[in-house]
């Protein structure tokens, strides 16, 4: 293992930011706490990773931040954890919304490196596979929250979707539902797959047959839930429960059940994906699996430093979700 920034920190008797910026050559350093910083550095055999040395020079201590739109309940604790690292480090954040939109989310990272930020961390990413080219020949690091990729200067940090989704599905089929329903979000590409296989292997576990017409879309805001349970509903033999892709959409389905005259969890049980502040306040109270979005966010941010300090870093972050229990399902016959 090589010299570490935290090792030459440690040594000099000064923050690890401190560090960072003595060895980009900041004008934020004092001239004298520089050289002795480098000096030391040089003596002790610290040598940068090829990253860091290609964006040490000319520092802005600013990081580009995109999100799918401020007004997602999700992506406040995200931006709650990048910041508060950021601050602590005396960095900057520039905060963009993709619109959901492809090219707008391609746009905003290509104009956040036409400012020269120093990286750029990304929320529930659309085009993870776009970046590889532009990144290359920008050669600045960017970070993936939820959506997991392969690149030089591509990292993430993610929910394990598939074992979240295993641990919602199972958790209705131990209270002895057998025709368990799941409202998807197609848009979502990777985190949609993986919440729909965990569905399905919990199922498959199960030894209950999966059936494609218990499967309906929604795009994964409250009107989506909404058709989505419509839709199922709609079926000569409804699901007796349903996951949902995220929260709000089983707001939406929790809306639509209510609109057809019957009740949560007594007619139908539900569970969301996410747990986001209102899925405790609706009624009844939403059972879901939480995402560590704030740990998320945190993650993401030191991750990039890390990065931009030349240390050593995991290419991906996933952590797993934990399934909380509330009001929105009930138990189908006696326990076992």
């Amino acid at each position: 293992m090589g010299v570490s920034i935290k090792d030459i920190a440690k040594a000099a008797g000064v923050s690890h930011s401190t560090v960072s910026r003595a060895l980009s050559d900041s004008p934020l350093v004092k001239e004298e706490t520089k050289r002795r910083i480098q000096r030391l550095a040089r003596e002790m055999g610290y040598s940068p990773s090829a990253i860091a040395r290609s964006l040490a020079t000319k520092r802005t201590h600013t990081i580009g931040l995109v999100v799918t739109t401020i007004a997602d309940p999700f992506v406040a604790d995200i931006v709650r954890g990048v910041e508060e690292v950021a601050l602590d480090r005396g960095y900057s954040v520039f905060l963009s919304n993709s619109n959901a939109d492809p090219q707008r989310e391609m746009a905003v990272v290509k104009t956040f490196h036409e400012r020269r930020v120093d990286g750029v961390i990304v929320t529930a990413s659309r085009v993870g596979d776009l970046y590889l080219p532009l990144l290359e020949e920008i050669g600045a690091p960017i970070v993936l929250i939820n959506n997991l990729r392969d690149g030089e200067y591509v990292y993430s940090v993610a929910t394990d979707n598939v074992h979240g989704a295993k641990l919602a599905t199972r958790y209705l089929i131990e209270l002895g539902h057998r025709r368990v329903g799941y409202i998807a979000c197609p848009n979502k590409g990777r985190s949609n797959r993986d919440r729909l296989e965990g569905y399905r292997r919990a199922l498959r576990e199960a030894d209950i047959a999966f059936q494609p017409a218990l499967v309906a879309r929604g795009d994964g805001k409250v009107e989506g839930g909404q058709e989505g349970m419509r839709q199922l509903l709609s079926l000569s033999s409804p699901p007796t429960a349903v996951f949902c892709y995220n929260d709000l959409t089983a707001i939406g389905a929790m809306m639509a059940v209510k609109g057809a005259g019957r009740r949560v969890p007594d007619d139908i049980s539900l569970v969301g994906f996410d747990d986001i502040a209102m899925a405790s306040y609706v009624d009844p109270p939403l059972t879901t699996v939480r995402q560590r979005k704030y740990e998320m966010g945190r993650l993401a941010m030191e991750m990039l430093l890390d990065i931009l300090s030349g240390e050593e870093a995991p290419k991906s972050i996933v952590l797993q979700g934990e399934l909380i229990v509330r009001k929105s399902c009930r138990r189908l016959g006696p326990a076992p």
